[in-house]
């Protein structure tokens, strides 16, 4: 399996990108902004098919597009947290946007042809080029070693961010930094399991580290290891049982992972043991 390059670049890109959906979802469950991430997914998919029906990269528009939207929602909500009005707003005009591109891009520039299209929509990590999985990778390794920069101060603000303000913490710069790394996460995910499926990579791992833990480094920790387990993991069930897509088998086992700690929690709490990490009174 190893031996062939499409496996070790799917495995390359998939790892960097699971690393920065395990961080950066994380924070996304704890400041309690995970239909952010949705909307910025559906973002992700017009920007690629705007920038197809415009016949350039769909990567340009991943990029360009999602990010200026992530700063845009941040700077029309509070501290640089949109509300649901603003989040739902955005959401269903870049959704309609994304069905206009669609119709352009198939009757104008593909013939027909919904191939890039569907690659978008759901993902095409078996087949990245050598050179596109390596930046992909590098990207996300960014991303994740930007989150771990300010995990501190962001953790502080999305635990109390009007205490964290009156501390002098730039709460606002910090919601819309990390609004931005949202974007770049959706953006690069997209090419791995697809617009319509990067919120269960970006949701499930954390969701699952937070019924496991109270403690916030070991609940990123946590998360960042179950994403990464779910996108190797996924990626093997995908070769061996093909042809099952590997968008769905890498989602099929974060979501197992958070099925399984919501069963160990609610067994946990029945017995009253403590969390993982977490010392008994």
């Amino acid at each position: 399996m190893f031996a062939q390059p499409f496996i070790q670049h799917a495995y390359l890109a998939g790892t960097g990108i699971g690393l920065a959906a395990g961080l950066v979802g994380y924070f996304l469950v704890l400041r309690a902004q995970v239909f952010t991430a949705d909307a910025l997914s559906h973002v992700a998919f017009t920007g690629a098919l705007a920038a197809l029906a415009a016949g350039l990269d769909a990567r340009l528009g991943l990029f360009v597009v999602t990010i200026a939207v992530a700063v845009g929602m941040g700077a029309l909500g509070r501290r640089g947290r949109p509300d649901d009005v603003v989040i739902g707003g955005v959401f269903a005009w870049l959704l309609g946007l994304g069905v206009f591109f669609l119709t352009l891009y198939t009757s104008t520039r593909s013939g027909g042809d919904g191939s890039a299209s569907a690659s978008v929509l759901f993902g095409s990590v078996f087949g990245l080029s050598a050179g596109r999985a390596l930046v992909t990778a590098l990207i996300a390794v960014a991303v994740s070693l930007i989150v771990l920069a300010i995990a501190r101060p962001l953790l502080f603000a999305s635990l109390d961010e009007t205490v964290a303000a009156a501390r002098g913490v730039p709460v606002r710069l910090l919601g819309l930094g990390f609004l931005v790394l949202v974007g770049v996460t959706a953006a690069e995910a997209t090419q791995v399991v697809g617009a319509l499926l990067i919120l269960g990579l970006l949701a499930a791992p954390a969701g699952a580290a937070a019924r496991l833990t109270t403690r916030p480094l070991w609940a990123m920790g946590l998360s960042a290891g179950i994403a990464l387990a779910s996108v190797w993991l996924g990626l093997w069930a995908s070769y061996a049982l093909s042809p099952a897509p590997p968008s769905f088998t890498i989602l099929a086992v974060a979501t197992l992972a958070y099925a399984g700690a919501a069963a160990y929690d609610r067994l946990r709490r029945r017995r009253g043991l403590p969390a993982v990490a977490e010392p008994a009174s």
